[in-house]
């Protein structure tokens, strides 16, 4: 059984980026790290935090935790063999990074990192 590294990134799914990048910066009192028209990230305090448009390829209806994992592959077949469904396989979406997102048998959506 593989191990996480704990949660830390959190995105979050938004209509207006602009009035969301101004309340997530008053909140959480930095500059975005990363400010495009297709993500808004913010490092605070340890955490990743993400804002993605509705329009964003993720495809959020609700925000999303992130578990960061040393073995992406290892960490969704274990996950699968306990009851859990696909529903992004794992991707790479730059730098190295790869994320999958999966559900439990509740539907509830879990968000696994890998950095390579």
């Amino acid at each position: 059984m593989t191990t996480t590294q704990g949660i830390r990134t959190v995105l979050h799914p938004v209509t207006d980026l602009a009035v969301a990048k101004a309340v997530y910066t008053a909140l959480l009192g930095v500059s975005p790290q990363t400010d495009s028209p297709y993500y808004v990230g913010f490092e605070a305090e340890g955490q990743h935090i993400g804002l993605v448009p509705d329009n964003g390829k993720q495809q959020l209806a609700n925000p999303v935790s992130y578990w960061h994992v040393t073995d992406i592959e290892a960490k969704v077949a274990e996950m699968i063999a306990a009851g859990a469904t696909v529903r992004q396989a794992a991707n790479e979406v730059g730098g190295g990074r790869l994320v999958a997102t999966l559900a439990d048998s509740d539907g509830n959506v879990l968000g696994l990192i890998q950095d390579r």
